[in-house]
C-alpha cells in the first residue's frame, strides 16, 4: 500500500520513526518502587506491535519524591535501569522508537492512586501502606485545601535537582532510549515554576516571565548535554492553564522559543492541569481540542510540534498532518481502547485510496500477518457487515 502523510517516516536529529504517530506518556502507577515490571512491559510492548511510530513511557521520576504515586517508575538509582532496558530493546526489535519522558511531581507529589480517589493521600491510603512524604514546589502553596503543603526549594535545593534530572538522563541513555521528553506540564515541578499562579518567588527563579522560565530552562540545558546529540530531546507544555491569571499563549511561545534555542526539537503541545489532575484542561473538550496549540506553536515558533488531545480517528489524524498542524500526532487512552490502532488506521486510509487487497496486513507483525492474510480471501466472499477497514 502507498504510504498517506501519517504513515511517512519523520526523522528527528539521526532517529527515524516509521510513521508520524505516538503512544502518549500513559501513567499506570503499577512500579514497585520505581521498578518497571512484566505490566509496563506488555503495556507498552503491545503498542510496538500495533505498528506506533514512537512509543514513550509514563512519566518517569527523577527522584522518589518526584513521584506522583507510589507506583510511579523511576530512574533515580541504577537498580531501576535493567527493567526498562527491557523494555526498550523490545520496543526497537518490533519497529517502534523507545521513548522516555523523564518528571518531577512537585505539589502534585505524594498523591493517590487514581483508582483510590486521585486526590491528596488519606488514612486509607495510608492503611495500603501508601504513606506520605515531604513534597516541594518553587513556592509554599499547595494545590488545593487538604493537599500536602509543600516545601519552597531553596537555590542549593534546585541545584541538587538539576542533578538529578542529569543523572536520570544518564541512566536513560544507558537503558537505550533513543527519544528523551522533559516533563513541563500538568501542574508538576517545571509547569509550577512557569505559571505565576504556583510561582510567587522574589528571587531569580521567580517573579516575571523570565525569572519563571529560568529553571525550566536550566533543566533542559541539563538533560540537552547529557542526551545524545544525535538523538532528539521533546519537551511536554500545558500551552495555557485555562485559569484566570494564568498562563497564556503569548508565555508558551516566549518559553518555546527559548527552549528550541537550547536544542530542544518538538513541543507536546497539552493544556492545564496546574490545579486539579493532570487531564484537567479547563478549557471546552471537542475532538483535537488542543490542536490549535500545536497549530500555533509551529507557525509562530517554527519548531516540530506533536498534537495530542481526542484524536480518535485516522482521518482526523491524517488531515492534520497533511494541514501542517502538526508533525507528530499522539494518541493515549485511544490506544488503550485498541492498541492495533495505527495499523487499523493504516488500513483504513488505504481503503480511501482503494488500495485494499493482497498484502493489506504486510505491516502487522508476521505472526499475525501471516494469519490475517490468508483470513481475507474467505472474508471477501461473505455477507454482511463490511470489515473495519472496508466500505461497504
Amino acid at each position: 500500500m502507498s504510504r498517506s502523510r501519517l504513515f511517512t517516516p519523520i526523522t528527528l536529529r539521526n532517529v527515524t520513526a516509521r510513521n508520524r504517530i505516538v503512544i502518549s506518556p500513559m501513567c499506570q502507577y503499577s512500579a514497585d518502587d520505581g521498578v518497571a515490571n512484566d505490566w509496563h512491559l506488555v503495556h507498552l510492548g503491545k503498542f510496538a506491535q500495533g505498528g506506533a511510530g514512537i512509543v514513550m513511557t509514563e512519566a518517569v521520576a527523577v527522584s522518589a519524591a518526584g513521584r506522583i504515586t507510589h507506583g510511579d517508575l523511576g530512574l533515580w538509582n541504577d537498580g531501576q535501569i535493567a527493567p526498562l532496558k527491557r523494555i526498550a530493546a523490545f520496543l526497537r526489535a518490533n519497529g517502534a522508537v523507545p521513548a522516555i519522558q523523564l518528571a518531577h511531581a512537585g505539589r502534585k507529589a505524594s498523591m493517590q492512586r487514581p483508582w483510590f480517589g486521585n486526590a491528596a493521600l488519606t488514612a486509607q491510603d495510608i492503611a495500603r501502606g501508601d504513606k506520605p512524604w515531604a513534597i516541594v514546589a518553587p513556592s509554599a502553596i499547595a494545590m488545593d485545601d487538604g493537599w500536602l503543603m509543600p516545601h519552597e526549594l531553596t537555590v542549593p535545593e534546585l541545584q541538587g535537582l538539576r542533578e538529578d534530572w542529569r543523572r536520570a538522563t544518564l541512566r536513560a541513555v544507558e537503558a537505550g532510549f533513543d527519544v528523551l521528553e522533559v516533563h513541563c506540564a500538568h501542574g508538576y515541578l517545571l509547569h509550577e515554576f512557569l505559571s505565576p499562579l504556583s510561582n510567587k518567588r522574589s528571587d531569580a527563579y521567580g517573579g516575571d516571565r523570565a525569572g519563571r522560565m529560568t529553571f525550566p530552562l536550566e533543566i533542559i540545558t541539563t538533560v540537552r548535554a547529557a542526551w545524545p546529540s544525535e538523538r532528539p530531546l521533546f519537551v511536554r507544555i500545558s500551552a495555557v492553564d485555562g485559569v484566570e491569571g494564568g498562563l497564556d499563549m503569548a508565555d508558551t511561545l516566549a518559553f518555546v522559543g527559548e527552549a528550541k534555542a537550547r536544542g530542544v526539537d518538538v513541543i507536546d503541545c497539552s493544556s492545564g492541569g496546574l490545579m486539579g489532575s493532570a487531564t484537567a484542561a479547563r478549557i471546552p473538550r471537542g475532538y483535537g481540542f488542543q490542536v490549535p496549540f500545536a497549530e500555533q506553536v509551529r507557525r509562530d515558533a517554527e519548531i516540530a510540534t506533536m498534537a495530542v488531545g481526542l484524536i480518535l480517528h485516522p482521518q482526523q489524524a491524517e488531515a492534520l498532518v497533511v494541514e501542517g498542524k502538526a508533525d507528530l500526532v499522539a494518541i493515549g487512552r485511544e490506544a488503550l481502547f485498541d492498541p492495533n490502532w495505527p495499523l487499523h488506521a493504516e488500513l483504513a486510509l488505504a481503503d480511501t485510496k482503494g488500495e485494499i487487497g493482497d498484502g493489506t496486513f504486510d505491516s502487522w507483525p508476521q505472526q499475525y500477518g501471516w494469519w490475517l492474510e490468508r483470513r481475507e480471501p474467505g472474508l471477501r466472499k461473505l455477507d454482511g457487515p463490511a470489515l473495519p477497514y472496508r466500505k461497504a
